[in-house]
């Protein structure tokens, strides 16, 4: 023990020594214990759990942000800019021109002009064919594609269709950046999108927004609309641009835009890809566009003309006329048949139909569901071609709405036929004067007019027209209107 004592008191740095290396030992420890601790509440207040990254599927933003998806979609964009010449009128249509007199007040004839028009264009195919819109291109003399790296060309129109306001395009041989198509029934509203163009001559702008609806129909632009609504900012110079979602495929052709001002309002219209495709494989293959045909004028079944005609639901689509020689004639389709199916698939309204039935190749056989004296049957059907031009709706301005009836009718003579030109054999009765305050007026009756039926039954004369009121009492009246050719259901509500 003392011995032990002896070497602790005579060497004190030792002790020292060894005392700082028990401290530093015992700081160390509790320390890293206590870091360790607060470390790991700091992190749970702090830092987030990981977020699950939602799988690329073309409707979620992509992970790595918008910018690669615009980036490689731009190139394949292209302005377009097309000039036509336009001539002053000539001809029998302006006499006056002839007129030596006139052309000495007046001065000569307006001298042909040049008009030029901007719009956009997307490269589809890696030899060259852009699709476009028609109504940038039509009656264009000379067509010049500019790309995005400034490289010009002349383009040749292959071929364009006006129904669906698509053109397409070829530019010389060569190999160009595309943009790959996508598929526009899979396309969701509230779907983030890119729209890329040339507004205002502006090239390669990119504007973001999101699908705002599908399926949009009957808004005037085109024959055959199922338009893709964006509140993607789109302006003139747009036309034809390309509508792209996260995947960087196309789902639209910027088409039109719905403005008071002739700006950008928030509501954008563009044809969907798989339209455009359809139309552009056609004329490629073809060089010629067919559509389905049945031969019918159909008008959308409204309550109230479901109403007057006693049916218990405004579904499906009326028949207001059939084509003697078309397929639907030969298959039994009736005039105030109502067809609720093709092939099974429900029908929305009058554009759901047409574009239904155009879709579908001519000689293809479709089972129509038609409903028919409060019976619904099926309907087998051979689909022909549709001819140039065909009546296959009925005019808006025959929908019925309720206000007072009044109006005048007459018989149909051959001088009326002749005055009004008429078709030939046309039986019923003519309107020869509408109260402007009067609920046919408001139903949209006009002079000139011919009604053919009331509440179902044809009428040949102005006394079976009065007799058929007689019977009607205070009910609606249903009756068939034919105007200019065209045939349509009005309802007349004189209960209102």
């Amino acid at each position: 023990m003392r011995r032990w004592q002896v070497w602790f008191f005579r060497r004190p740095v030792q002790m020292v020594f060894w005392i700082v290396v028990i401290a530093a030992a015992w700081f160390l420890v509790s320390s890293t214990r206590e870091h360790a601790r607060w470390s790991t509440w700091w992190r749970s207040v702090t830092r987030p759990e990981p977020a699950l990254v939602a799988p690329r599927d073309g409707r979620s933003a992509p992970p790595e942000g918008w910018t690669p998806v615009a980036r490689a979609a731009m190139p394949a964009v292209v302005n377009i800019a097309s000039a036509r010449t336009v001539r002053g009128p000539a001809g029998p249509a302006t006499p006056f021109f002839s007129d030596p007199f006139f052309r000495f007040f007046f001065g000569p004839e307006r001298a042909p002009r040049r008009e030029r028009s901007l719009g956009s264009g997307v490269i589809v195919t890696r030899d060259g064919y852009v699709l476009t819109n028609n109504h940038v291109v039509e009656g264009a003399q000379d067509i010049r594609v500019t790309l995005g790296d400034r490289r010009e060309f002349t383009a040749r129109l292959v071929g364009a269709d006006s129904k669906t306001d698509i053109a397409v395009l070829k530019l010389p041989a060569g190999s160009f950046s595309i943009i790959p198509l996508g598929d526009s029934k899979r396309v969701d509203v509230a779907e983030v999108v890119l729209a890329i163009g040339n507004p205002f001559g502006l090239s390669q702008t990119v504007t973001m927004g999101i699908v705002s609806a599908v399926g949009r129909a009957n808004l005037g632009i085109a024959d055959y609309e199922d338009f893709i609504q964006t509140d993607a900012a789109i302006n003139p110079g747009n036309s034809g641009g390309a509508l792209v979602n996260a995947r960087g495929e196309l789902i639209g052709i910027n088409t039109a835009i719905f403005s008071q001002n002739g700006g950008y309002m928030g509501i954008g219209f563009a044809v969907p890809v798989n339209m455009g495709r359809q139309v552009m494989e056609q004329i490629i293959k073809r060089g010629r566009l067919t559509r389905g045909y049945l031969g019918l004028t159909v008008q959308d079944l409204t309550p109230a003309v479901a109403r007057g005609l006693g049916l218990s639901e405004a579904r499906g689509v009326l028949v207001a006329d059939v084509s003697p020689d078309g397929p639907a004639a030969a298959a039994g389709i009736r005039r105030g048949d109502v067809i609720t199916a093709v092939d099974g698939k429900p029908v929305d309204d009058v554009g759901h139909f047409r574009n239904l039935v155009a879709d579908t190749p001519p000689g293809t056989r479709v089972r129509l569901t038609v409903k028919r004296d409060g019976r619904e049957e099926p309907i087998e059907v051979a689909v022909g071609e549709l001819p140039d031009r065909t009546p296959t709706a009925a005019a808006a301005g025959a929908r019925g709405r309720p206000d007072a009836a009044g109006l005048s009718v007459a018989d149909v003579t051959p001088e009326l036929v002749r005055r009004l030109g008429l078709p030939s054999g046309i039986h019923g009765v003519v309107v020869t004067e509408v109260s402007p305050t009067g609920r046919a007026a408001e139903a949209g009756l006009r002079a000139g007019d011919v009604i053919q039926e009331v509440n179902r039954r044809p009428v040949r004369s102005a006394q079976d027209f009065t007799r058929a009121l007689t019977e009607a009492a205070d009910r609606d009246l249903v009756l068939l209107v034919n105007r200019a050719g065209t045939t349509a259901y009005v309802v007349i509500d004189r209960a209102a």
